[in-house]
């Protein structure tokens, strides 16, 4: 009866951890997961001053979005919880938003292919837009 209750266990563990492996994927096909279509508005923060900067016009958006959306992100061995981030983005399709960091998708950490931090800290710092 134990031998079957810790198989029973174990069939049920591995059950659960698959349903949660994060795989690779482009930035674009999470958001088109998160189900944001069509974005209005996007804000890219600097984890480092708490700056933001929001971007409305849909030709900067398209920018963008044209720089990172092919990025891949493949998920980090070590996922371990850690503190700070470097910029944080949040796109915005009407009421439904899709917020992450250079570094974490909902509660998984990326690495990503290439760098997206280089491309987002050159974009931001070129943006001409009233900081909030």
């Amino acid at each position: 009866m134990k031998k079957s209750m810790y198989l029973f266990l174990f069939a049920l563990l591995v059950l659960l951890s698959s349903c949660s492996i994060a795989k690779t994927q482009t930035l674009e096909e999470f958001y088109k997961d998160a189900k944001i279509e069509n974005v209005d508005k996007a804000i890219i923060q600097d984890g480092s001053t708490g700056y933001s900067k929001t971007i409305t016009k849909q030709e900067q958006i398209g920018e963008l979005l044209n720089l990172i959306k092919d990025i891949k992100f493949t998920p980090q061995d070590n996922q371990e919880e850690r503190t700070g981030w470097r910029y944080g983005l949040a796109l915005f399709d009407g009421e439904k938003e899709f917020i992450f960091t250079l570094s974490k998708i909902e509660n998984t950490y990326y690495d990503s292919n290439p760098d997206i931090y280089p491309i987002v800290e050159n974009y931001y710092e070129q943006l001409d837009i009233e900081e909030k």
